[in-house]
């Protein structure tokens, strides 16, 4: 990854953010808008939106990810179809699918297997995120919602940035509760100490807040279900962790002595939004993924 600073002196035309990256970086609209939605911003070492008015003197620092240009290839991969049209396609992801191309996994992604089927996915992300409007991490299964062109993807979009688009997960998290309901409301970020995992913290974050209910209690465990109300990189993972009830089987927010159920047992259970085309109510919900409910059993029958 490579960083640049740049310096914002009296010869600097004084413009949002936005425009002055694209100026002094020669970059396109798009991929400034990705360095910035991603956090690879910073002006005196604090995100700024992209209508932040730069002043002189500011110090911008910039990183800059390796643009990959492999090509992602269509592969004939079953996909678990919940809902499809012309404009938009809900799937039910498996435990173990990664959504899109990334370092290390350029095959057997969703992304793969959706050019194989349809072939006319929104360009709005680019080649290694074709159509993709929201994502679940790779041991995280259920429901997501894809779309085939950009009006679509637009429409999708504005709906999650004004949370319209309602999302539900059901979990098994470490420790009983003592309450039935909770809000965790707290910013989360990159880690300082570990850039591969997020954290709640005050530097370089951006708002969170995810509702909670608490569905079963079990001596060790806790069967709850989430409702997201912003959609933060592994939000419901690290608010978890942060209320000391992390995931089981998590492996990069969880203890060690936890369930083995390879991965995170956290599930996508519903999906609601209002169509971009029709402008009808959708909603769609997908069964429990085989792991997770193996072990649901499996707490349920040590209770008896």
């Amino acid at each position: 990854m490579e960083t640049r600073i740049l310096k914002i002196d009296e010869d600097t035309k004084l413009d949002r953010l936005d425009k002055v990256l694209a100026e002094k970086l020669d970059f396109s609209r798009k991929r400034i808008k990705d360095l910035l939605d991603e956090g690879n911003v910073l002006v005196n070492q604090k995100v700024m939106k992209a209508s932040y008015k730069v002043c002189v003197n500011d110090e911008i620092e910039v990183s800059i990810p390796e643009l990959d240009s492999t090509q992602v290839l269509p592969e004939p991969i079953d996909l678990d179809i919940v809902y499809e049209d012309h404009d938009i396609i809900v799937i039910n992801k498996p435990k173990g699918m990664v959504v899109h191309p990334a370092p290390g996994h350029y095959s057997g992604t969703l992304v793969n297997a959706l050019l194989y089927h349809c072939k006319d996915l929104s360009g709005i992300n680019g080649v290694m995120r074709p159509g993709i409007v929201h994502r679940i991490d790779k041991d995280t299964s259920g429901l997501l919602v894809v779309a085939k062109n950009d009006k679509a993807h637009e429409a999708l979009s504005q709906q999650l940035q004004d949370k319209t688009c309602h999302r539900e997960y059901v979990a098994i998290v470490h420790k009983p509760f003592t309450h039935e309901y909770g809000t965790i409301h707290a910013p989360i970020g990159r880690d300082e100490k570990d850039r591969q995992k997020m954290a709640v913290t005050a530097n370089n974050s951006k708002d969170a807040i995810t509702h909670f209910s608490v569905l079963e209690n079990f001596s060790k465990f806790a069967y709850i279900k989430c409702q997201l109300e912003t959609g933060r990189t592994h939000q419901i993972r690290v608010h978890m962790q942060y209320i000391e009830h992390p995931i089981a089987g998590d492996p990069k927010y969880g203890p060690r002595k936890t369930i083995q159920a390879n991965g995170q047992l956290l599930h996508a259970c519903a999906l609601e939004f209002v169509h971009p085309t029709t402008h009808e109510k959708m909603h769609f919900e997908v069964p429990l993924e085989p792991t997770f409910e193996k072990v649901l059993n499996e707490l349920r029958e040590g209770e008896e």
